[in-house]
């Protein structure tokens, strides 16, 4: 039975797939979502996409000559970091701060662990967070979508709540706003309920990938109709995000009348629903959170990272300095993946063990 086993680096696919066959796949689901960038904010997206994944192929090629490695351009591994960075970057961000994104995640989030399969952490978000802590204002630098102003100014630095719904989407991002009511006690299920419908279709401010709810999920629904991914992570990531955002929101509800609450007296926490179509939420939870490399390998492991970067996302969203904990939920997660593969261990070949 043994010799029939092939020992190898992941992803490993259950079915008779090809590492480019499922990378082709996922570069489909993200075509609804590049399409919807490329609508709401023209030119700059496309051209930050295209830069993002000609950079990525380029820094793989040039690993591999320096390695002495066969080209891995052909499993299009590359094509989809560069795709999946682009759609977590600012339309504004200049196209030189792109490249050395690009070059990050691929020479470090990738190459330097030895290649596809062999990362610990997604590539994407490694380049992400590295752009985010060594770039902040360029990296927090938005613009109105080209159906809102057609000269995509930026959006306005004040975060004030005015009557005209048209307003509320040319100010601060959706997540930017949710945080400083937070801070500053303000409306925040006010600005929710009227920027909802803005969330599902992309007319609002923020990273490429993030703003149309709707693009994104018939991506989503694209791979688990193909069955390129499965349903538990995406499940226990929107699940857990919905149920720990829905906790604060349903106790300021109640007691915010209570002088005692001081940190739950102001109505400032938006609904649940308003966290899983705003940021980057649904991008994480079927593009990101889904990589086969970086996720573990068995369905109840697999439970236990979604409801993880779930719980972080919402932490960091909720209680942290961040607007958005997308990026720092995966890589914290994809750190415990090994110790989750531990816990969560496969049934051997040719069963369990009979203990006599």
């Amino acid at each position: 039975m043994l010799k029939d086993i092939t020992v190898s680096f992941s992803p490993h696919i259950s079915k008779p797939l090809s590492t480019r066959s499922v990378m082709v796949d996922v570069i489909i689901g993200l075509a609804p979502a590049m399409a919807a960038a490329g609508y709401y904010f023209r030119m700059r997206a496309l051209i930050l996409i295209a830069t993002c994944v000609i950079a990525c192929a380029a820094t793989e090629w040039v690993c591999n000559l320096i390695r002495k490695k066969p080209c891995s351009l052909g499993d299009f591994s590359a094509v989809v970091t560069g795709i999946i960075l682009a759609l977590s970057l600012p339309p504004r961000l200049p196209i030189w701060t792109a490249v050395v994104g690009s070059v990050f995640c691929i020479a470090i989030g990738k190459m330097v662990f030895g290649g596809l399969g062999a990362n610990i952490f997604n590539p994407a978000m490694v380049g992400r967070t590295f752009l985010a802590v060594s770039f902040g204002a360029l990296m927090t630098t938005w613009t109105v979508p080209a159906t809102l102003d057609a000269n995509m100014s930026k959006v306005a630095p004040e975060n004030i709540l005015v009557s005209d719904r048209s307003e509320f989407r040319t100010q601060a991002t959706p997540l930017a706003w949710s945080k400083m009511a937070i801070k500053n006690k303000l409306g925040a299920d006010t600005y929710s309920e009227a920027n909802f419908r803005g969330t599902i279709t992309g007319e609002v401010g923020g990273c490429l990938g993030e703003t149309s709810a709707i693009a994104l999920l018939i991506g989503g629904i694209y791979l688990l109709i193909r069955r390129t991914i499965n349903f538990h992570i995406p499940l226990a990531v929107l699940i857990s995000a919905f149920i720990f955002g829905a906790i604060p929101y349903a106790l300021d509800s109640e007691i915010h009348t209570e002088p005692t609450f001081a940190i739950l007296d102001s109505g400032r926490y938006v609904q649940p629903f308003f966290h899983l179509t705003s940021g980057g939420l649904l991008l994480c939870a079927f593009f990101i959170a889904t990589d086969p490399v970086t996720a573990p390998l068995t369905r109840r492991g697999m439970w236990i990272f979604g409801i993880g970067v779930g719980f972080l996302t919402m932490l960091i969203r909720i209680v942290g300095g961040y607007p958005e904990g997308v990026m720092f939920s995966i890589l914290l997660m994809n750190g415990v993946t090994p110790l989750i593969d531990r816990l969560c261990k496969r049934i051997p070949a040719g069963g369990k063990p009979v203990v006599s």
